[in-house]
């Protein structure tokens, strides 16, 4: 029966939805009267057997540490999950393999954050045309029928977020704005560049001075040292990644340039440290969650266990599922604080 399900391949446009719960829910019949659908019910006591292959690139990235530790975390606490993991790996012929594996060992599902979305297409389509769903996880893959559920971050609406957060601060101003921007041959760097571009446009700012760096401490601070030398004053800053903008808090110490005022990107337990104190530039940091593959856990136990988001009326698992980006400020940095990650 499981297999029967998975097998209807769906097309990748859905609506964005924030995962706010898996919380009982129920709907009104057409009669007047409060009913449950039975597939909306107790999602979170244990049924079958669920195996769930994982895999995930490298964890040299402190988001990307987080990302696998929520997931074993998450698959931890059901006792109806038994999650196979593969190790984490840059290499995207390895993890092609580590997928063919779980194929073949007849995995339940897959919880797939691919190291290059276009490179894992091909065995994602494998995967799916065995009866094998898959849960792509932030970078999508190249056809929308590699994945039964795509599970991301909202990339272009954290450049939204920021910009505005900045617009607040400076609308109507002709203040200088400057952006320290992740890996520009990345398509997450480019939406998170075309959202903060289009926000800021709104109140009549444009970004002034712009470098990109590549998600470390080392290139954070080489790259920041390179724009304060070409921008003599600096009214707002965003850095698209907090753990390149411990290197870019570096930098700015180093040159005594305190002018400004400073978003950061991902939301790191540094961030929104910092954030708390409010004793230096950084003012708030716009969340990427980091709970995307434990997300993918979750959607995938429901999916198999014939299940669905017990919050919505829909009696299937969304196909896409498009987390929020929020601003996070000393105004609500206590909330978000049990998610922050360490760098």
């Amino acid at each position: 029966m499981r297999a029967l399900r998975t097998r209807r391949l769906v097309a990748a446009a859905g609506a964005a939805l924030a995962i706010t719960g898996l919380l009982a829910g129920c709907t009104a019949d057409n009669t007047g009267t409060s009913s449950e659908p039975t597939n909306n019910t107790d999602n979170e006591g244990s049924g079958e057997q669920v195996v769930i292959g994982f895999s995930g690139p490298a964890a040299d990235h402190g988001w990307l540490g987080a990302i696998n530790s929520a997931a074993l975390a998450e698959a931890a606490k059901y006792p109806d999950i038994d999650l196979r993991v593969a190790e984490g790996t840059d290499d995207a012929n390895l993890q092609i393999s580590q997928i063919e594996t779980f194929i073949n060992d007849g995995v339940d599902a897959i919880v797939l954050l691919p190291t290059d979305g276009a490179a894992l297409t091909e065995v994602a389509l494998k995967a799916m045309q065995a009866g094998i769903p898959v849960i792509n996880v932030d970078r999508e893959f190249s056809s929308p029928f590699a994945a039964r559920i795509t599970v991301l971050g909202d990339n272009y609406g954290m450049g939204v977020s920021a910009g505005e957060y900045i617009c607040e601060k400076f609308g109507g101003t002709d203040a200088v704005i400057a952006e320290i921007a992740g890996i520009d041959s990345l398509p997450l760097t480019q939406d998170r560049s075309a959202g903060f571009a289009d926000s800021l446009s709104d109140c009549g700012l444009k970004v002034s001075n712009r470098v990109a760096a590549s998600f470390t401490v080392a290139s954070g601070e080489e790259v920041t040292s390179q724009l304060l030398a070409a921008a003599p004053h600096i009214d707002a800053m965003w850095n698209h990644d907090d753990d390149q903008g411990i290197g870019v808090l570096a930098a700015l110490d180093a040159a005594g340039r305190d002018e400004m005022l400073m978003v950061g990107g991902a939301g790191s337990k540094n961030a929104m440290d910092a954030i708390k104190a409010d004793d230096s530039v950084l003012k708030a940091t716009i969340i990427y969650p980091s709970t995307q593959a434990a997300d993918g856990i979750r959607l995938a136990r429901l999916l198999v266990q014939g299940k669905a988001m017990a919050d919505l009326v829909e009696m299937d698992v969304p196909t896409r599922v498009v987390l929020f980006a929020p601003v996070v400020t000393k105004d609500n940095v206590d909330q978000y604080m049990p998610i922050g990650f360490a760098s």
